[in-house]
């Protein structure tokens, strides 16, 4: 093994290029990078490196503790000098972090540290490839850059592009020893010594753990995949005596070699070049149908991580005083926390990032107020904030702070997780895999704890696949392209193992978390909440067969009611509401009032890309993100193809314990959340300027008398009332009007309707003239005649206790003046009673681009809804004079005696 201790000068050259990287002194392509590292007999561009043979054994074999074993090559083969390439990826590694330091909240970044875990963005990574493309040259595909980006995995994937063959390094593939010392939750991996730094030795699967290893103490063990073993036999460092400190962070083994001889500093950067767009994945690039081989090898590694769990005993069926509740800051965890704290006694301890507790504690009150939430004193008093982080060993919380927990918990929800549907299964296992067995080692620790775990039925998301039942097989892990649902497979599959060791698991997979029924809160990074905001706001959907979407309050009322129920621990839930078909969209969105048309899946990716270019929408860029990714693609095609998610179980638990049903995610149920996607740029409502797609005449006659003399004129109004959309009904309770109103007393030339609403029922039809009139119709028009005046008119439909109901409803009380001024002309028009049906039933109107079977439905709808507000404005008055008749009231009205 390599000597750590190298020659001086060697080192001294190695920091001052490192040095020249740090301060941004690097413009140098990646071939003038070769050229000044690389042997001057070495080319320094060749044609792409054929990907190496591998052995897809369908039967891997474990070790002892349940991993992969690596391949190991024979020890007794002869050593081979290291690889010149070597200097070259850690330097473009290094230049490659300082590129991508600009773009982090701390300002730096590790070449082995993942660029989205150190708080990059999907944005800020497109931005980055589009830098390091302009300013190295290099050309990366942004799905590789999603899929593991570290510094240095990009770095050795370049050279590999370009021919050079970097030395391998065990990367994401770690190995690790326990001690007898190590510390619980240190679930982070260590990172073996580059094979490259270390050529005589050999690769060794890890050893089991000693009999003196303390319960749940370990580090995680990745096997270096076959494919990637050199041809020279290398060997991980043995753990030094001395122990880590606890919670250390995972480090990097041993020195970097020494630049190549003759190699000169890195000169200062080119000139300013062209800015360069880098395109975004193109799907018309075959996309990947299978897993990466490399990414199947990392979940088998971290599978093996749950078998060290210790064996348990269950837990007292008492329900939870004191839970632990991650991502509480995210849209599902915030209602739940909320929902925990009405429906328990329970007191909640939050884990927040955060600097300190109260950084943490301020994070949480912005994100709860930003969903609507409340944050008195009342939630203050029964929240615990502990800054700490997933990802970190332990949770990220002190030693004794684990312990205190450990021994205090009576449960733990889990519902922290990384939703990124772009990024790799390498990016995302820190999070949403390792974070869980974190998780699950401290519900091991101390007293027994249940674990409810927010899952997903991403678990099912294989193109193809029969039934999502919640008994139903997983998806094939090997057919799983999308990183995140590689994830969340992993780490539920992970707790399948962690139950054969005692520990009590409920795993609650929602599908889509739509919008909350009554405040409109939504997630906008939501999947679902993306592609609804795009039928709304393109008035296109494409093809689909369900849609497994529920409300996030009901998500989360159920989830609760599973967490404090403990006959219901230990099972797996479907938080998946009724799946709606393509016709209940399309339905549900119509009454709406947004009439959408039908595509293919391919037609509507293209037309809403290229809407979405011709008019960015910030707030949806990451759809058009997504719908640029081969990868991504691969996961909305599962989603729209699959089938309905079943829930027997969840359907009994709430009928067992009196919760709200299920119930279909309607026009109803979205009207909230659809005003606030169009509050937030995401979707657009329907508008009055939009074409009517239902409309009829009205024409009415009778006269007017003037205010001062009464001398009577004759008025009559030619009106077309229309509906832009049943949003107007449902939510304003009005109609459009457009016409003209003819009234020689104003002009001897027709007015002509500006501007015209008629509200049905205004007020709530609350009665007028001591409760004699109810309001059934309320006109209001804007008026402008032939020489440019501007009238308005005023009219009312009322209803009374009176026979004569069929008059009623057809004569309109009326004022008119011009405008800024009290009314000139009143008087009455009524509808004449051989038009009525002729014109407002008979004569209704329909958009042509609907089917015969929309324009019935259009009819009916229209009919059915005013005809029930006509009912509900009639029976008022004759309810009120029958209570009159009766006597029912205790004491009469003040003016009682002048009826």
């Amino acid at each position: 093994m390599r000597d750590m201790n190298e020659d001086a000068g060697a080192n001294a050259g190695q920091r001052a290029t490192a040095e020249a990287i740090e301060r941004g002194g690097s413009g140098l392509s990646v071939t003038e990078l070769l050229a000044r590292v690389l042997p001057a007999g070495e080319p320094t561009v060749s044609g792409p490196e054929p990907a190496p043979a591998r052995d897809l054994d369908p039967e891997p074999h474990h070790d002892a503790a349940g991993a992969p074993e690596a391949a190991v090559p024979d020890v007794h083969a002869p050593a081979t000098a290291p690889e010149a390439a070597v200097p070259d990826v850690h330097a473009l590694a290094a230049t490659i972090a300082a590129a991508a330091a600009h773009y982090l909240p701390e300002g730096r970044l590790d070449p082995d540290t993942d660029f989205f875990d150190a708080g990059g963005s999907s944005v800020h990574a497109v931005e980055l490839a589009a830098e390091l493309e302009r300013e190295l040259g290099m050309e990366l595909d942004l799905d590789d850059v999603f899929a593991d980006a570290r510094p240095i995995s990009l770095a050795r994937r370049q050279l590999k592009t370009t021919g050079h063959k970097p030395a391998p390094a065990a990367g994401p593939a770690t190995t690790a020893s326990r001690t007898p010392s190590a510390s619980p939750g240190a679930f982070l991996p260590t990172t073996a010594v580059p094979a490259a730094a270390a050529p005589a030795a050999a690769i060794t699967a890890p050893q089991a753990p000693s009999a003196s290893a303390s319960p749940g103490a370990f580090l995680p063990t990745t096997a270096v995949p076959a494919a990637t073993a050199p041809a020279a036999a290398t060997t991980a460092p043995q753990t030094s005596s001395a122990p880590p400190p606890p919670g250390a962070l995972p480090t990097t083994a041993g020195p970097h070699p020494a630049p190549a001889p003759g190699a000169s500093p890195i000169p200062s950067p080119r000139p300013p070049q062209p800015s360069v767009t880098l395109p975004l994945p193109d799907s018309g690039n075959a996309p990947r149908t299978t897993a990466r081989p490399e990414d199947l090898d990392q979940i088998l590694a971290d599978l093996a991580l749950a078998d060290r769990l210790p064996f348990v005993h269950s837990p007292e069926p008492l329900p939870p005083r004191r839970i632990l509740l991650t991502g509480a800051t995210g849209f599902l965890g915030s209602h739940m926390l909320l929902d925990l704290l009405r429906h328990s006694d329970a007191h909640v301890h939050c884990l927040v990032r955060g600097a300190d507790e109260e950084a943490a504690t301020a994070r949480l009150a912005e994100q709860l107020r930003g969903y609507g939430l409340p944050w008195n004193a009342e939630v203050r008093r029964r929240v615990t904030v502990l800054p700490g982080d997933i990802r970190s060993p332990r949770l990220g919380l002190s030693e004794e702070l684990w312990h205190t927990l450990a021994h205090e918990l009576d449960s733990i929800v889990g519902v922290a997780a990384a939703v990124d549907f772009l990024r790799g299964y390498r990016s995302l296992r820190a999070s949403n895999v390792l974070g869980t067995l974190t998780l699950a080692e401290l519900a091991t620790t101390g007293r027994p704890k249940p674990l409810h775990h927010i899952s997903s039925i991403a678990v099912f998301n294989e193109v193809g696949i029969a039934s999502m039942g919640e008994n139903d097989p997983f998806a094939h892990a090997d057919r799983l392209v999308a990183g995140y649902d590689q994830s969340k497979w992993a780490a539920e599959v992970a707790l399948r193992r962690a139950r054969d060791h005692g520990l009590i698991v409920s795993a609650l997979r929602p599908g889509g978390i739509s919008g909350h029924t009554r405040t409109g809160a939504h997630n906008p990074r939501d999947l679902s909440s993306g592609l609804i905001s795009a039928f709304g706001r393109f008035r296109t959907v494409p093809a689909f067969r369900h849609l497994n979407a529920a409300p996030v309050d009901w998500v989360s009322r159920v989830a609760v009611a599973v967490v404090c129920e403990p006959d219901a621990w230990g099972f797996d839930y479907h938080l998946t509401g009724v799946p709606n078909t393509l016709d209940d969209v399309v339905r549900h969105m119509a009454f709406g009032g947004m009439h959408v048309r039908v595509q293919d899946w391919d037609e509507w990716r293209a037309d809403a890309l290229a809407r979405l270019e011709a008019d960015p929408v910030p707030e949806l860029a990451f759809l058009t993100r997504v719908l640029r990714s081969p990868t991504a693609l691969k996961l909305c095609e599962a989603t729209l193809t699959g089938p309905a998610a079943t829930a027997e179980r969840t359907d009994a638990l709430v009928d067992a314990l009196g919760l709200p049903a299920a119930a279909r995610y309607d026009a109803r149920a979205q009207l909230k959340t659809f005003e606030k996607l169009a509050g937030d740029g995401l979707a657009r409502l329907p508008r009055k300027d939009d074409q009517p797609y239902l409309w009829f005449s009205e024409k009415t006659e009778g006269s007017v008398r003037t205010v001062d003399d009464g001398t009577d004129a004759p008025c009559s109004m030619a009106l077309t009332l229309s509906l832009a959309s049943m949003y107007q009904l449902v939510r304003e309770r009005r109609v459009d009007v457009t016409g003209e109103v003819t009234c020689p007393a104003i002009h001897a030339e027709p007015l002509t309707v500006v501007h015209g609403d008629v509200w049905v029922r205004p007020e709530e039809g609350i009665p007028q003239r001591h409760g004699l009139e109810h309001q059934l119709l309320r006109y209001r028009l804007r008026l402008r005649d032939t020489d440019g005046g501007l009238w308005w008119l005023e009219g009312h439909k009322y209803a009374r206790a009176r026979r004569d109901l069929w008059r009623q409803t057809r004569t309109l009380t009326v004022e008119l003046g011009p405008e800024g001024e009290p009314a000139t002309l009143t008087g009455e028009v009524v509808v004449p009673a051989d038009s009525y049906v002729r014109d407002q039933i008979d004569g209704i109107r329909v958009a042509p681009h609907l089917t015969s079977q929309e324009k019935r439905a259009a009819k009916l709808t229209w009919l059915a809804w005013f005809g029930l507000e006509m009912g509900r404005g009639l029976l008022g008055p004759f309810a009120r004079a029958a209570a009159d008749l009766l006597d029912l009231r205790r004491t009469p009205n003040l003016t009682e005696h002048h009826r």
